[in-house]
């Protein structure tokens, strides 16, 4: 008998307790934006005018070494957003010619195919370096898989 008063009060307790536990108002807190004083322009750096950077990796692909640097250079020049002129184009096929890199020269077609709007800018381009393609007897990975091209 003892035990079921006692259990009743503990009971009755923890009810009391978690009733007043809800009611019991709580602070709530609104967040406050802070707005900044001022704007930093971080993007006030110097831009780089096409003209500027095609004359830079011209320079970087005459410079090239080895093949890593070559590559390294192609993936820097088709990292930006825009398509590289046809003298850049000509620079990295002679710089992958200078290391004796094949595999690389076909790649070169192969990523500005992608890199171009349309077919008609990639026959613009392939027209423009028709002539470097046969000096340094490099072939479009459509001749060499033609049943990969359909």
């Amino acid at each position: 008998m003892v035990f079921a008063s006692a259990f009743r009060s503990i009971a009755r307790g923890s009810a009391l307790n978690s009733a007043a536990r809800l009611s019991i108002a709580r602070p709530t807190f609104q967040v406050a934006r802070a707005q900044p004083l001022a704007i930093r322009n971080y993007s006030a750096a110097h831009e780089e005018t096409f003209d500027e950077f095609t004359t830079r990796f011209e320079k970087e692909f005459e410079e090239a070494y080895d093949l890593f640097e070559v590559q390294r250079v192609l993936n820097n020049c088709f990292a930006y957003d825009l398509v590289p002129a046809p003298s850049v184009i000509e620079k990295a096929l002679q710089a992958c010619r200078r290391v004796n890199d094949f595999p690389t020269a076909v790649r070169v077609f192969e990523g500005l195919k992608y890199k171009v709007d349309n077919k008609s800018q990639y026959q613009a381009y392939l027209d423009a370096l028709k002539d470097v393609r046969e000096e340094l007897g490099i072939t479009l990975k459509e001749d060499l898989f033609p049943k990969l091209a359909q």
